[in-house]
């Protein structure tokens, strides 16, 4: 499977921690792991000049986008790991993107019954009211969300370069999470003093987002794992 990997791309911070501690485990393997920012403007500045460049090195490079999710459907839940076969950006038009067939073919069985095949939608703010997670699961259809999927396969994908992309759902449908959309930096970080304010004024909401983080991490490094063991 190594083989067929180039570039591992993982948000910055927890995410990329949990895939380097499941890849740590295996005895070897070849590809990169870069750490990517949060959002689709900072990942969009990010994916330019150099950093193309880098992810260029081999002819006709593969590249994994993996990280979390939340649920936009009461059909998947915190702990399911799912694939994109397609990826939608809301703008005054829908916009949509699909992933590299054959990639996204082979991780899926290689993962065999451990993972859904989904489109996913990507949204340049953090989505984190019930309501509004309905209402954008019936308007596009798609089952999961993430902030930078759209954005990377576009610019990737305009490089000739193969994308795939493997999640793992932390925050399901049914509940609101905390208003995190003050905290998030220009460069794509998670500020560490407004975040825990804002959890500070919604403490239920607050438990339930670093709980479903919990579960949705041991989950992401599990199926790591599960994906690049020989």
């Amino acid at each position: 499977m190594s083989l067929l990997i180039d570039v591992i791309l993982s948000p910055q911070g927890a995410e990329y921690r949990a895939i380097r501690r499941a890849l740590n485990q295996i005895n070897s393997y070849q590809f990169k792991i870069l750490p990517i920012p949060m959002g689709v403007n900072s990942l969009t500045d990010y994916l330019q000049g150099k950093r193309i460049e880098e992810i260029c090195q081999t002819n006709q490079p593969k590249v994994l986008i993996m990280g979390l999710c939340g649920s936009l459907s009461p059909q998947y839940d915190i702990g399911n790991a799912v694939i994109y076969q397609d990826c939608i950006y809301l703008t005054p038009e829908k916009q949509i993107s699909s992933t590299d067939t054959y990639l996204t073919n082979y991780i899926y069985q290689k993962l065999s019954q451990k993972v859904s095949l989904v489109t996913g939608l990507t949204s340049d703010r953090l989505i984190f009211s019930i309501a509004e997670k309905w209402q954008l699961g019936q308007l596009t259809k798609a089952s999961v969300i993430d902030m930078e999927g759209f954005a990377a396969l576009e610019i990737l994908q305009q490089q000739g370069i193969a994308v795939a992309m493997l999640r793992v759902v932390s925050d399901n449908s049914r509940h609101d999470i905390p208003d995190l959309n003050q905290a998030i930096a220009t460069d794509g970080r998670l500020q560490p003093l407004p975040a825990a304010f804002a959890m500070v004024k919604q403490p239920i909401a607050a438990a339930r987002l670093i709980k479903g983080a919990l579960q949705g991490l041991t989950a992401l490094q599990q199926i790591t794992m599960e994906l690049f063991r020989e």
